[in-house]
């Protein structure tokens, strides 16, 4: 069987991509972002996944308002960058896995989540620029399972009904008849708003209180509304909502236990609480 190694988080701010496009990682402006993924690097480059399940929110790239699935999951041999222009220019198909794909959907639908399934799927900055910054150097080493999850258009689902999802999706990497090793990815947040009279919201403490509880009590945000997470979090801030999926993966694969490989939090990077963080199953 598969094997999941652990779980990843990061910001995807578009931004970023334009920083690793001009060669600003050292910029003091964003250093500090940038100077938490060496570590992680590390981690990766000693665990070698095979295969990475994508946790993430699409901008109107696929989805738009007139149709907003509530959870999408791709099932394409490839995935084309196609992203709005602020990020990097150009990227080459990322390869997908199309035997976990199915595998996860099919699980999915048995554990009765009305899903859709896309065999074709355009993806924008928040499931390009986390491959980038894990892995800098060359092409992607890792065949990639994106998992779409919608936090633009109300109602959206709640952290618990979140969580469940990627417990669902754990349960179906531990069960893929497979010899690779799998990480899960958690692409969005943190704390933040773009627009409307709380532009610019951020609310450190209760980022750093969900971070922690990651780690130590993952179901802690399920006591939460969507209501209340974007009274606390933002507008945008409900991104954090991946990171519960990721959580759950993990969940799935090794109970509530997991090693805190690394983490860091920065703010503000254009108007966000930026966080990164990678999880190792116990």
């Amino acid at each position: 069987m598969a094997k999941l190694i652990g779980g990843l988080g990061t910001s995807h701010i578009p931004a970023i991509g334009g920083a690793i496009h001009k060669g600003l990682q050292q910029d003091p402006y964003w250093k500090p972002f940038f100077d938490g993924f060496p570590p992680i690097r590390d981690w990766l480059g000693e665990k070698k996944p095979d295969v990475v399940v994508m946790f993430y929110n699409d901008h109107g790239l696929n989805f738009f308002l007139d149709k907003m699935p509530t959870f999408a999951v791709g099932a394409a041999p490839e995935y084309n960058n196609a992203d709005e222009g602020w990020g990097i220019p150009t990227l080459p198909p990322f390869k997908g896995e199309l035997d976990l794909s199915w595998h996860i959907i099919n699980t999915l639908v048995e554990k009765e989540f009305d899903i859709v399934t896309c065999q074709e799927m355009l993806v924008d900055h928040a499931c390009t620029l986390p491959l980038k910054l894990f892995w800098p150097e060359g092409d992607c080493p890792v065949t990639v399972v994106p998992v779409c999850i919608n936090t633009v258009q109300f109602p959206l689902p709640k952290p618990g009904r979140v969580y469940a999802l990627g417990k669902a999706v754990g349960e179906a990497i531990k069960s893929w008849d497979s010899s690779k090793t799998v990480a899960v990815i958690a692409s969005g947040g943190l704390s933040h708003q773009l627009d409307g009279e709380r532009a610019g919201f951020i609310n450190k403490e209760f980022d750093l209180q969900f971070l922690d509880s990651l780690e130590s009590n993952p179901e802690w945000i399920t006591q939460f509304s969507v209501h209340e997470l974007v009274e606390k979090t933002g507008t945008q801030g409900v991104e954090l909502l991946m990171w519960v999926a990721m959580r759950g993966a993990l969940a799935a694969a090794g109970g509530s236990k997991v090693r805190r490989v690394t983490g860091n939090y920065h703010i503000p990077i254009s108007n966000t609480a930026t966080a990164v963080l990678a999880l190792e199953t116990a």
